[in-house]
């Protein structure tokens, strides 16, 4: 099983750096938006390294200066990398693709109250959340990113 993880992880990092690419060649004309969803550049703290860690990702929910990301890593039974460094190390730099920035955030986990109302939003921005919530046990968390006081 920790071989097929490690080429799991491998894919997943071989996609973001194509699409960091991707964004870079066209000058961010390509690869800013999944469907209605902009893609944002998030940087975290590795959480043993103590190193700056980017990925992209995308945000279903974003209003008001709050950013909403879904730990989702395409079902996987596993949290993401990202996730886990921002739970050790909140802080984080967010910078929209298509937009202004960089921020610098306050990320925390949503309470189950908080969940349960942003999940149908979630979904309605991106119907795949839900097959992956499907395709696993985990709770699939949900990551409120608010500007740091």
């Amino acid at each position: 099983m920790a071989l097929i993880d490690d080429l799991k992880d491998i894919q997943m990092k071989a996609m973001n750096t194509v699409h960091k690419t991707i964004l870079t060649i066209s000058g961010g004309r390509l690869g800013s938006r999944l469907g209605n969803m902009p893609v944002v550049a998030v940087t975290t703290t590795g959480r043993t390294s103590g190193l700056p860690r980017t990925v992209m990702l995308t945000t279903p929910i974003h209003e008001d200066g709050r950013y909403v990301l879904v730990a989702s890593k395409g079902g996987d039974d596993r949290h993401p990398d990202w996730y886990r460094n921002l739970v050790a190390h909140p802080e984080i730099t967010l910078k929209p693709v298509d937009g202004d920035g960089p921020v610098t955030l306050t990320a925390r986990t949503a309470d189950a109250a908080e969940k349960d109302e942003l999940w149908p939003r979630i979904v309605d921005a991106y119907k795949g959340y839900a097959g992956y919530k499907e395709k696993t046990d985990r709770d699939i968390p949900v990551v409120i990113c608010e500007p740091a006081a």
